[in-house]
């Protein structure tokens, strides 16, 4: 890991002193140039790096219902005193989306089962873990008993279950824990004689998000409460798509009773033989219910994505006929009734039979997540002309593609301006020298069309020995620039989300990541800081910050953007010195002066390829410090590679 150096900046008024000569800089509060939407900064989920599965989603049983392609993988037997067996039955049609269950027959002593978790269980001292199974007897009187361990085999907690009935019933027990373990396992021991069926083996943390049963990973959820997301993209991504149309997502598989959701495999189990992860499914655990939960609780819009008859053209390519699209239009009016519906409807009723009567106000529809070309066009256009007719309120977000230029790209645009979409959404992987390069992108965009979901984007530097070693510095100083531009043309781009969210350490396919985990533990990248930087300084109107007349969009190094929050009366700077040298400015702001109690934030690195892991979480972080200035000029002095965010009270001038 590379040593860093963080130099905090100082702030002064009317100081004579500078390590550089000052430039003006202007800030003309009085002439705002665009509304800064409420979805400007949100996050896009996707179930890849164990995101979901092993990572947002609490449970800590990996195969929990024995329905991987492997019925046995992440479980293996454990014979102690005595002797059984495990048989897995399948009950084909009588039970489809969860045909599976083990048969456990002891015939002495003690027998048992052993899940290894998501590259193990991470379990904290101290704190309540419950326990559960669907069982039902099938002869003699077994008694099930419950342990963790530690990866030393030492018994860290336990409980036990007897007096099973001989019809399916769920079993719930709790117990405390005696120690931390960040790999340990979960034994289920059968002693006795006899016979049992189970399913559905649980274990979940009583510390998830709000405490729910069947919730998410507690700190896992405050790292995305605290940036302040304006909006949640779900379920992806290419996950949307499948590799085919069997594989696609289909939100009404996960909804409803969790032992009831038809588990899928995970395109990314398989999509890159080198990162190849054959345990990788999808129980939906983690569903569309629980999605739009999780935006209202961070008080972010929901937008979810749905799947237009297309598999991924990256894969098979394949896509339903046009006459054999209604059921995929169809999905998309049911997820409209399932988020906006009377409790009367069909799709409403369950919502308020999964415990949320009220609607969840849903406003958003992305139409297929990265498709392209007549096939994609075509279909897209079935959907909107339904979509309109019925739910006219509904923003509808269509493709731009796989890349951010190109005959692909500009195809869908010249469609898209003929069409009701409300926003298209782009998507761009780049160096960090196109970030820098395209901080003026949309500077001339036709202002008459849709607008702009900046819907997927990561600038990918090298990488280091650690998993997390390509969240370097560079990466997100690019990013921060690039920023500055999707602020200061606010009228056109107005959502925006970095991809992908979430990586485990040990279980990733895909790099970089704006946050990485392991069972117990979690960092935030400096890309993740600047994410959080705009959007906890976001403002409701974007305002010019020019220097001689211009925007500052790359000449000398200097990035910029600036908002003010006519709400609390704060104006927001963000600048961003991309050189390797000192920047010294002296910055008037027209039609307003500011008082004391501001705030300026810096986040900076000396090593370019610098970046936080686990271990060392705080090598790239932002420092703040107070401003004591007050006014309409202010002399600032910006470290070398450093992103800065002055927060600053002020008050109008009258005129």
């Amino acid at each position: 890991m590379r040593k860093l150096q963080v130099t905090v900046a100082m702030v002064a008024l009317n100081c004579t002193l500078f390590t550089v000569s000052a430039q003006d800089l202007v800030v003309q509060v009085n002439k705002p140039v665009a509304a800064v939407q409420p979805t400007m900064w949100g996050i896009f989920f996707e179930d890849i790096n164990f995101g979901a599965d092993g990572g947002l989603y609490a449970e800590l049983v990996k195969n929990r219902s024995f329905e991987f392609l492997k019925p046995m993988l992440g479980w293996k037997e454990l014979r102690q005193t005595g002797k059984g067996k495990t048989l897995i039955i399948n009950q084909g049609n009588e039970k489809p989306q969860n045909p599976r269950f083990a048969r456990i027959t002891v015939d002495s002593g003690s027998y048992g089962l052993s899940n290894e978790g998501f590259r193990g269980m991470g379990i904290q001292k101290g704190k309540q873990y419950n326990f559960s199974v669907w069982a039902k007897s099938g002869e003699g009187n077994l008694i099930m008993k419950v342990e963790l361990v530690n990866t030393a085999g030492k018994k860290i907690g336990e409980a036990s279950l007897t007096s099973f009935s001989n019809d399916w019933k769920k079993y719930t027990v709790s117990f405390i824990t005696t120690d931390t373990a960040s790999k340990g396992l979960l034994n289920v021991f059968f002693e006795g004689k006899g016979m049992i069926d189970v399913d559905m083996i649980s274990l979940f943390p009583q510390d998830t998000w709000k405490n729910r049963p069947n919730g998410l990973r507690a700190d896992l959820v405050q790292m995305l409460a605290d940036l302040k997301p304006g909006f949640i993209r779900f379920p992806g991504g290419c996950i949307v798509e499948g590799q085919e149309l069997e594989t696609r997502y289909q939100w009404k598989k996960t909804v409803g009773l969790p032992e009831d959701r038809q588990l899928s495999i995970n395109r990314w189990n398989t999509e890159f033989p080198r990162r190849s992860t054959p345990d990788y499914f999808q129980s939906f655990g983690l569903g569309f219910y629980e999605y739009f939960q999780l935006s209202e609780d961070i008080g972010a819009e929901p937008l979810p994505i749905l799947n237009c008859g297309m598999a991924c053209q990256y894969n098979t390519g394949e896509v339903a006929p046009m006459d054999q699209l209604d059921p995929y239009i169809q999905d998309a009016l049911d997820l409209i009734e399932f988020a906006n519906g009377d409790t009367s409807t069909k799709w409403g009723k369950l919502r308020a039979d999964m415990g949320h009567p009220a609607t969840f106000n849903l406003k958003y529809l992305g139409i297929g997540n990265e498709q392209w070309d007549e096939q994609y066009v075509e279909r897209y256009r079935a959907f909107e002309k339904v979509l309109q007719q019925k739910h006219p309120g509904i923003v509808l977000v269509g493709s731009a593609g796989p890349a951010p230029n190109g005959p692909r790209f500009d195809y869908a645009w010249k469609e898209f301006k003929q069409s009701k979409a409300g926003l298209v959404d782009e998507h761009y992987y780049q160096s960090p020298e196109w970030f820098f390069k395209n901080a003026t992108r949309y500077d001339n965009y036709d202002r008459k069309g849709p607008k702009v979901f900046a819907g997927e984007y990561a600038a990918h530097s090298k990488d280091d020995k650690d998993a997390e070693s390509k969240n370097t510095w560079i990466s997100a100083l690019a990013e921060a620039a690039f920023m500055t531009g999707l602020e200061r043309n606010a009228d056109i781009v107005q959502m925006a989300s970095y991809a992908p969210l979430f990586a485990h350490v040990e279980a990733w396919q895909w790099r970089p990541d704006l946050i990485w985990f392991d069972n117990l533990r979690s960092v935030g990248t400096p890309n993740y800081y600047v994410q959080k930087l705009f959007a906890n300084n976001k403002g409701t109107l974007a305002v010019p910050i020019l220097q001689y007349g211009h925007v500052l969009t790359g000449k000398d190094s200097i990035y910029a953007s600036a908002t003010i929050d006519q709400n609390k009366k704060i104006l927001q700077l963000k600048i961003v010195n991309a050189s390797s040298a000192a920047k010294g400015f002296m910055i008037t702001i027209e039609g307003a002066s500011v008082f004391r109690g501001g705030v300026w934030q810096v986040l900076s690195a000396t090593d370019p390829l610098a970046y936080n892991t686990l271990d060392k979480p705080s090598y790239v972080v932002p420092i703040s410090t107070p401003v004591k200035a007050s006014g309409s000029r202010l002399k600032v002095l910006l470290q070398p590679s450093s992103f800065n965010v002055l927060s600053l009270p002020f008050n109008k001038k009258s005129n």
